[in-house]
């Protein structure tokens, strides 16, 4: 009886400090914590209150924009350090007034405030329609799991058509989220609303004042998880533009927004009076020397083009409304850089020397995924290219800021995208061409040998499209035998991770028109099995499908830079002695996005396999993620397939 009341002592004791620590750990958060670390389990943290207030003033000199942010998040685990790290974006559009930032860390009774004290302006390069972007950065002290942060900023926005679009969700949980909008009476707004449930959101319009006020409030939004390749947020997140059509001063009406025309005029106007001056004498010169042998306007123009992505370094760096303008041609011509507008401005004077009529065009990238009806405001793009027209009606679409882009295909990021292409005071809305998945092949041509378990072969492997030019790209920062081997064998790998190449040889290296092709000796040691009287290969070197096969859990469209066109064929030679005594049925597969196949074809003392697919999408939805991955599924049984050799 001692013993048990003992034990039993003993055991309440560990009870009572267990219940003891746990109380002591709690203590180290607030109740506000504990309760969203319990709601939301798998967040980083919660944005407890996001608020954005913009008011809009008339004046005499015309518009007066500011507009206020509010937010304060509550962090739910260590990646608090991590988010310390802070910066805001800000230009000559978006002036920066005021800010205000601190950390508020719980120290078991209440939340203790600092200040952030130290902030650092650094430049941003980042799109190709630059306007002078800047950040400031800062770090909120002692931030830490359990912590809050609060920020608060102003900014004058400029020019009243850079409104910019609100956000009702974000990768975390929004508690609560609410977006006013206080403008003068004479002031006309309209808002184009994007992925946007009217039953969620609360919406209400009031007079005040001679003030007209927008509120919209969304309470309680649960976090967009990330994942990688899905299509630019603004296709999912809840989001509204807002613009300003028209406002009245003194009376008078001024137009501003609303319209793609209203778009177009103002964008004209910002470039109407470039190369207005005489092109310079060297680069007159210089496009007669280019196009001196050129029969047709359609040589000239490919011959311009290519001097243009060789010879004007793409730089970005701009200044205002000089982030729309282009520089003078001649300006261009001297330093040999510029930005799109600029690469733009230099192509539209050089075909004009050479006789060619060219377009300046505005486009967003597929980034944005608005038209222009939809968000005719400066929102809709963030690019500029030249257009050519023929005589056959056939537009091309010229962007410089790249290299060793072929003629007649546009940049993989414009693909299927609404161009904006000035006409003098006129203009048209055209679409950019999705390039045929044929015209970005891979085509491999191999020989195998068996020799001791081993795999022997020679390949041919020709690349074209835009596979092509992302290899081009990557060769640049290969500059020895042994990194270009390197490259290879991840870029050319068969079979399995023993595969290494040997010699090789590069044709067509850099060129703009061909094929570039790869000619290379390989080994894939211990890929074939012997057993007995057996061979036993699987031909499947290259298994490419698979990697397009999706995570079934994925619940966002993916997206990818272009669509594809594979072909493989391995020879087989069989080795003396033996014959074919199974080889895998052919199979074939296709839906509207994917056809595949595998043959195998017997001749003489070879065995012929051929695989080929077409990847016939740029985004998939999560349902047709689904059909690709049952159609995958087909092929992938049959990449475990294999060839059997007895001996005779």
């Amino acid at each position: 009886m001692e013993m048990y009341t003992t034990q039993k002592i003993y055991r309440y004791s560990l009870i009572a400090i267990f219940l003891l620590v746990i109380t002591s750990l709690n203590a180290q958060y607030s109740p506000e914590f504990l309760k969203y670390n319990k709601l939301y389990p798998e967040a980083s943290r919660v944005r407890l209150y996001q608020e954005t207030i913009i008011t809009i003033e008339a004046n005499k000199e015309g518009l007066e924009i500011n507009q206020k942010f509010i937010e304060e998040d509550l962090y739910l685990n260590e990646s608090a350090t991590y988010n310390s790290k802070t910066r805001l974006n800000f230009s000559a559009f978006f002036e920066l007034d005021k800010i205000s930032a601190e950390s508020l860390t719980y120290n078991g009774e209440k939340y203790e405030s600092t200040a952030v004290e130290k902030y650092t302006e650094k430049d941003e390069l980042n799109d190709s329609f630059y306007d002078d972007s800047k950040s400031l950065n800062f770090v909120y002290p002692n931030l830490q799991k359990g912590s809050k942060s609060k920020l608060e900023y102003s900014q004058n926005i400029k020019n009243p058509r850079f409104l910019s679009p609100f956000y009702f969700g974000d990768y975390f949980p929004v508690l609560k989220n609410k977006v006013t909008i206080i403008a003068d009476k004479g002031v006309n707004l309209e808002f184009r609303k994007f992925n946007i449930s009217d039953d969620k959101i609360q919406f209400s319009q009031d007079k005040k004042r001679g003030k007209i006020i927008y509120s919209w409030e969304l309470n309680n939004q649960e976090e967009y998880d990330f994942e990688a390749n899905t299509p630019s947020f603004k296709t999912f997140l809840p989001h509204i533009v807002p613009i300003i059509t028209s406002y009245k001063i003194k009376r008078k009406e001024i137009k501003l927004l609303g319209k793609v025309s209203n778009l177009y005029d103002w964008y004209y106007s910002l470039v109407e009076n470039v190369n207005t001056e005489p092109a310079s004498p060297e680069l007159i010169a210089l496009t007669n020397k280019i196009t001196a042998d050129k029969k047709t306007d359609l040589e000239k123009v490919k011959a311009i083009y290519y001097w243009t992505q060789q010879n004007i370094k793409y730089i970005a760096f701009e200044y205002a409304l000089g982030g729309f303008i282009p520089r003078e041609s001649n300006e261009v011509f001297r330093k040999k850089y510029g930005d799109c507008k600029d690469n733009s401005s230099i192509l539209y004077r050089m075909l004009e020397i050479a006789g060619v009529k060219g377009n300046l065009t505005w486009i967003g990238t597929r980034k944005i995924p608005y038209t222009y009806e939809e968000v005719p405001t400066p929102v809709v793009d963030n690019h500029m290219i030249l257009t050519y027209e023929d005589k056959n009606g056939r537009t091309y679409y010229l962007d410089a800021t790249g290299r060793y882009i072929k003629f007649g295909i546009p940049t993989s990021f414009i693909q299927g995208k609404e161009a904006l292409v000035s006409y003098g005071k006129d203009f048209k809305i055209k679409k950019v061409p999705v390039v045929d998945a044929k015209v970005n092949s891979i085509i491999d041509n191999t020989l195998i040998k068996i020799k001791n378990g081993s795999v022997i072969g020679k390949s041919t492997t020709a690349i074209d499209g835009y596979p092509k030019i992302d290899l081009f790209h990557d060769l640049e920062n290969e500059n020895t035998k042994i990194k270009l081997q390197e490259l290879y064998n991840a870029k050319l790998n068969k079979g399995n991770n023993k595969f290494l190449i040997g010699n090789f040889k590069e044709i067509n290296k850099y060129d703009y028109d061909k094929d570039f092709i790869v000619d290379y000796d390989f080994e894939i040691k211990n890929y074939s099995k012997k057993l007995g009287n057996e061979i036993y290969i699987n031909l499947n070197l290259n298994k490419d499908l698979s990697y397009f096969k999706t995570d079934k859990k994925r619940e966002y469209a993916i997206e990818y830079d272009y669509k594809r066109y594979h072909k493989y064929t391995t020879i087989l030679e069989i080795p003396e002695g033996y014959k074919v005594d199974y080889v895998p049925e052919n199979v074939s597969v296709s839906n509207e996005f994917v056809e595949s196949n595998i043959t195998y074809k017997k001749e003489e003392n070879k065995v012929i396999y051929t695989h080929e697919i077409i990847l016939n999408f740029l985004i998939l939805s999560v349902e047709e993620q689904k059909e690709v991955n049952k159609l995958i599924k087909k092929i992938e049984r049959n990449y475990k397939e294999i060839v059997v050799l007895i001996k005779e």
